[in-house]
């Protein structure tokens, strides 16, 4: 590994944690504003996913702080313990979000449907890369071919590049989804529904930066492959 790339991946890592850190700010502020329903974080999955006639989905209370998430596999919107009991600003938004790509996977949303089918390839891609890595540091990456190493890590960094890039339209479009029906149904609106979009714009920007640090990585390596052939 060139030193370019330990300085983009210190550069981005620094970026990400301010970026993270602002973002639990965020979070805990907004965790501390009521709404208007004061119905919990539950509550709002529940009713938005009702509002959208969307059944087969169950809303679950998962482990740790800012964990929610969507799976689509089992259909279920795991909210963490502050989301899911919370009834709050943040809780509402968070809930919401989710909900959003419940609401995606329902109308056969293009971008999450790509994306899901991108999880098998980018787990590969990952566990190669992890191989590559270990071989390096110990010394064993020559005998496995200079450009054959560099070919390889070009296109399993490209995979999570395109993977992270897709992210981003299906992670916007859920908030936008969200921010709308938090709007439509009455949740949230003035100050209570800029608390919400201040909180989900902040969590998107953690996409955001991953996407960039994986796109400037995946430049780096095919920049490096490509100059060893023009020797």
């Amino acid at each position: 590994m060139g030193i370019g790339y330990w300085i983009i991946l210190g550069v981005f890592a620094i970026i990400g944690w301010i970026v993270s850190n602002r973002l639990k700010g965020k979070f805990q502020h907004y965790s501390q504003m009521g709404t208007r329903s004061g119905k919990s974080g539950r509550e709002v999955a529940e009713d938005m996913l009702s509002f959208y006639g969307i059944r087969d989905v169950q809303v679950v209370m998962g482990q740790g702080f800012l964990t929610d998430h969507y799976n689509p596999a089992n259909k279920t919107v795991s909210l963490s313990p502050d989301v899911y009991e919370g009834r709050s600003i943040a809780a509402a938004a968070v809930a919401a979000h989710e909900c959003g790509h419940a609401v995606q996977h329902n109308t056969a949303y293009s971008f999450l449907q790509f994306r899901s089918m991108m999880v098998p390839v980018v787990q590969i891609s990952s566990t190669i890369q992890q191989y590559i890595f270990m071989a390096a540091i110990f010394g064993l990456g020559a005998g496995f071919g200079g450009n054959t190493l560099m070919l390889v890590m070009v296109i399993t960094f490209g995979v999570t590049a395109l993977f992270s890039l897709v992210t981003l339209p299906v992670e916007f479009d859920a908030s936008n989804r969200a921010l709308a029906w938090l709007d439509r149904s009455g949740y949230m609106r003035g100050q209570e529904h800029d608390g919400a979009k201040d909180a989900l714009w902040w969590a998107a920007m953690t996409y955001v930066v991953s996407a960039l640090s994986a796109l400037v990585t995946f430049l780096y390596f095919l920049l490096s492959f490509l100059g060893r052939n023009d020797d």
